[in-house]
């Protein structure tokens, strides 16, 4: 695999590469166009932006860190320049980084282990297993055993991938030209702010074990949520132990039969809102490798690191919207995200549109009734809220992204894309209801789930 560029000069080089060579072929194209029809000068104009595109997965993947994290995020934004028919093959090349994270030998983690936990591996550990079980932007995960018995999950951070990510996060204003040329209404400087703040935190896995153990207390009991206990006496700054679960993955769970794949879907669903709207958490990553069946049947949740806590009264605001968008109510959509900063010029804006694009965008979950969600109705779903061909296309251009909304979007969009790949069934829109108004529970899970609660609260 390609080393990880750790000093500032080769990790600026990097950036400053990018952004030079792109630039000016990009200048090269726009000179170019001016003895071209309007149709070849589209058509050089997708090439070349294809062509940056390209790069820019290319590059943020062999970078790792804050870059290949930023490139991530950047997975779930439209990006309109880029050809209509490549969107979507160019949007899974930057979520592919998350998924396909090259391996780090274990000789270089194994040292990252004992300077954190001192002494030798055979000192902390009866067995661990020299094979990664799981590899990400910024660390590697293995299994091994404790000296008392329990089974653990050991996550080590890449050497040197701290420095990097401190560098990066300084270098990467610099790529904010080059992808408002691929999205022109992102506001890419508040994008850039919120990661800062977001990736600073999770290249710290003390703060990642205050997290876990926060959510593996709101979850403790639950008859079908699962979120690992840490081992607290033994995790650090840059290893993070926490019990192993014992599970089927994601790729496994896909060829359950029909039944088993929609409570697994509507877990994953009650899991994820249920979060935001009990502890006002919105967790970031909900990925397929972050999912596991346990052996007893409850779905296990991993990955802790991409979270934000929510402010109460921004929370709130957002339900309200989303409960104006279900019952039509056009003038409070539109005064709802005026306020919540998604209209940077709110007179540009039609209230009736804006509705329009909401109900569109949101179809899966503000309308009852079972729908049986697939890949190709995600991916056409996506497509129609961001494409040119869409109807709001121009409004959708024009609005932006508050940086507080930006980790529940990006929740939003990667669990409808996990449950379009597991062909989750259910009423969605009955389920939403119940975290957006607080409805009764629609299911035997929604019921099981509030005795749960009214036992919880109890004690």
């Amino acid at each position: 695999m390609p080393k990880i560029p750790t000093s500032r000069l080769a990790r600026t080089a990097k950036f400053g590469g990018l952004v030079a060579g792109q630039s000016a072929r990009w200048a090269g194209t726009q000179l170019a166009n001016r003895t071209r029809s309007p149709e070849e000068a589209e058509a050089a104009d997708g090439r070349r932006a294809l062509a940056l595109a390209d790069e820019i997965v290319t590059q943020l993947g062999q970078m790792k860190g804050a870059a290949m994290k930023f490139g991530q995020v950047l997975s779930t934004v439209d990006f309109e320049l880029v050809p209509e028919g490549e969107r979507e093959a160019f949007k899974a090349k930057l979520a592919a980084l998350r998924d396909d994270a090259p391996q780090v030998p274990f000789e270089k983690l194994r040292d990252v282990v004992i300077a954190d936990l001192g002494g030798s591996l055979e000192e902390h550990f009866a067995h661990f297993n020299a094979t990664p079980v799981a590899a990400a932007s910024i660390g590697q995960v293995y299994r091994a055993t404790l000296h008392d018995g329990r089974d653990v999950a050991v996550k080590v951070q890449y050497p040197g991938v701290a420095e990097a990510v401190e560098t990066d996060l300084r270098n990467a204003a610099v790529l904010l030209p080059l992808v408002k040329r691929l999205a022109p209404g992102l506001d890419a400087r508040a994008l850039l702010g919120e990661l800062r703040e977001r990736i600073g935190e999770e290249l710290d896995y003390e703060l990642e074990a205050q997290h876990q153990r926060r959510v593996a207390r709101a979850f403790k009991g639950h008859p079908y949520i699962l979120v690992p206990q840490v081992v607290t006496s033994m995790s650090t700054r840059r290893v993070l132990i926490t019990e192993f679960v014992e599970g089927r993955g994601f790729a496994q769970v896909q060829q359950l039969p029909e039944a088993e794949r929609d409570r697994f879907g509507e877990i994953c669903f009650r899991f994820f809102y249920g979060l935001v709207r009990r502890e006002r958490i919105a967790a970031g990553d909900p990925h397929p490798g972050n999912y596991l069946l346990a052996t007893d049947g409850r779905v296990c949740f991993l990955d802790f690191g991409l979270i934000r806590r929510m402010d109460a009264d921004y929370l709130e605001a957002e339900r309200a919207v989303a409960r104006a968008v279900i019952a039509g109510d056009a003038d409070a959509v539109y005064e709802g995200m005026s306020a919540l900063g998604y209209l940077p010029d709110p007179a540009s804006f039609e209230p009736d549109r804006i509705l329009g694009q909401m109900q569109a965008a949101g179809e899966w979950y503000f309308t009852p009734g079972f729908r049986r969600l697939t890949p190709e109705y995600v991916r056409q779903s996506m497509e129609q809220s961001g494409s040119p061909a869409s109807e709001y296309f121009q409004e959708m251009r024009r609005q932006t992204i508050p940086p507080q909304a930006l980790l529940l979007r990006r929740m939003e969009s990667l669990l409808f894309s996990v449950l379009g790949e597991l062909r989750a069934g259910a009423d969605w829109g009955a389920l939403a209801l119940e975290y957006l108004a607080d409805a009764e529970p629609s299911t035997e899970l929604g019921r099981a789930e509030a005795a749960w609660l009214s036992e919880r609260s109890r004690t």
